[in-house]
């Protein structure tokens, strides 16, 4: 989900967001919508106990099941799930360690404990407003993500224009030693604010590669050119003293320049999300309107090899995922910018969908390759947000690329891309529309494979596990990691 840089509208605005999206979605081959967090989330029906006891048919083709019907294909298995405290909080991404599953929403952070995936438990929720809450943990520091405008830098802060020089956005850090009682412990503002950041291993240091965008004229800490990301280092023996240390330029000519040019493609201020790949010092980049390959072997200096565009069927670069030979890479679009109903006939199958290409070359010959695009195959409802967004790869090896990836209220779906050129889907799990007569926010907004299970945070419902049992993924079982945080591509061989 991306929103902009207005900073957190009233929730009033409801209802014109919502016509806002049909006139875009309409208008031409891809548009990017305007903060979708202003959407009201859907409510939807309390969540039913049948959840935990596996319950749900599978869909007949062209099917959209009743309202907050669980329906998944035969190879998955719902096994529990853990309702939000608040119902009117979204939800955001997830990271784990341990027994232990992390997971953000825009008043702070949940932990819990998933030893037994089975029968979860909520160890502590923190209290700590400043959307997007970006999430990821390093072993004893857990990093957020605020891209909202505040007051402070505080957990007690409340929002304040971006016009305020006093306004503050940035990196928060604290100390989960004790997971009943997490400490905050630093703050580092930062250009723009922090939508979300990736974790870069290091020695001594760590270091965090904060991506923002959308600059104003009006905004006194985020003004254009924003053409590049933060680097925050965080000395691991002092993280008091963590500071951003540089902001690379990543695109120095100014990136894709959108509409008009480029009509219903969003103008590249910066960029969404990064996934890293340590072990081959490789990044890619969803920068807005462009994808990127880049060298992180100096992580203070990351270097662009190759730069790509889709002007005709991407709105919103979001986000990107390594295959385990790092010789493909699956850029998301978030088309209607996760509010929109974009799972439909209308919108079609090439349109708010995965891009998948290939890395052929070598050194700072690599080049990123179109293959195909890859699209849910279920019908959504028009009154159900759905487009591609957060996954991660199940670390299946044998040279099968395979992930789990969320949809919003399209689900969640296990999908196959061995094949570039002819990916498909092999497995789902979603919910019916959670309202029948407007468009609401909901559904699946992460859903990670970690340590023999899929983790889904939704919006609305909260904690999802999720077993699948599949011949082609049965391998990915044996794989066991003491942390994951997705952004942080780890090497499974």
């Amino acid at each position: 989900m991306h929103t902009s840089r207005a900073r957190r509208r009233s929730l009033g605005v409801a209802a014109a967001a919502a016509g806002l999206l049909t006139t875009l979605l309409a208008a031409g081959p891809a548009a990017a919508t305007p903060d979708p967090g202003d959407l009201l989330p859907g409510v939807g029906a309390p969540q039913s106990a049948a959840t935990a006891a596996g319950a749900g048919r599978e869909l007949a083709p062209g099917e959209i099941p009743g309202q907050d019907e669980i329906v998944h294909s035969r190879n998955i298995k719902p096994l529990a799930n853990i309702p939000s405290t608040d119902p009117n909080q979204i939800n955001s991404d997830m990271a784990f360690q341990g027994k232990y599953a992390y997971a953000g929403n825009y008043n702070g952070f949940v932990i819990y404990d998933i030893g037994n995936p089975k029968a979860p438990k909520k160890v502590t929720e923190v209290l700590c407003p400043g959307g997007q809450n970006d999430i990821s943990v390093d072993g004893d520091l857990l990093f957020l993500s605020t891209d909202s405008s505040r007051s402070d830098d505080s957990c007690n802060s409340v929002s304040q224009p971006a016009t305020e020089k006093s306004s503050w956005e940035g990196i928060k850090i604290f100390d989960i030693k004790d997971k009943k009682n997490p400490k905050y412990i630093k703050s580092v503002e930062t250009p723009c604010g922090s939508h979300t950041h990736t974790l870069v291993p290091g020695g001594r240091n760590a270091y965090l590669y904060v991506s923002s965008y959308n600059p104003n004229d009006a905004f006194p800490d985020c003004k254009p050119p924003h053409d590049g990301i933060s680097v925050v280092k965080v000395p691991k023996k002092n993280p008091t003293q963590a500071a951003v240390v540089a902001f690379p330029i990543l695109f120095p000519d100014g990136g894709n320049p959108g509409g008009p040019t480029n009509p219903g493609v969003s103008k590249t201020t910066g960029c969404h999300d990064i996934t890293v790949l340590p072990s081959k010092d490789l990044a890619a980049g969803a920068c807005m309107g462009d994808g990127i390959l880049f060298d992180i072997s100096k992580p203070e200096e990351p270097r662009v090899i190759d730069r790509v565009q889709d002007n005709v069927n991407f709105a919103f670069w979001h986000s990107a995922t390594f295959n385990e030979r790092a010789n493909k890479v699956v850029f998301t679009d978030e088309l209607g910018g996760g509010g929109g109903a974009t799972c439909n006939e209308a919108t079609g199958p090439t349109r708010g969908a995965d891009g998948i290409y290939e890395i052929t070359g070598r050194g700072d010959q690599r080049k990123l390759v179109f293959k195909s695009y890859f699209k849910i195959p279920r019908m959504q409802a028009d009154t159900e947000n759905c487009v591609a967004h957060n996954g991660s790869l199940i670390p299946v090896g044998g040279g099968r690329d395979i992930m789990v990836q969320a949809w919003y209220q399209g689900g969640i779906s296990v999908w196959e891309f061995t094949d570039s050129t002819s990916p498909k889907e092999i497995a789902y799990f979603e919910r019916g529309p959670l309202t029948t007569d407007k468009l609401g926010l909901g559904g699946s907004w992460s859903a990670y494979y970690y340590n023999g299970h899929i983790y889904s945070n939704d919006i609305v419902k909260g904690l999802d596990v999720l077993r699948l049992d599949d011949w082609r993924t049965d391998s990915a079982k044996w794989v066991w990691l003491d942390r994951l945080n997705v952004q942080t591509q780890p090497d499974y061989r």
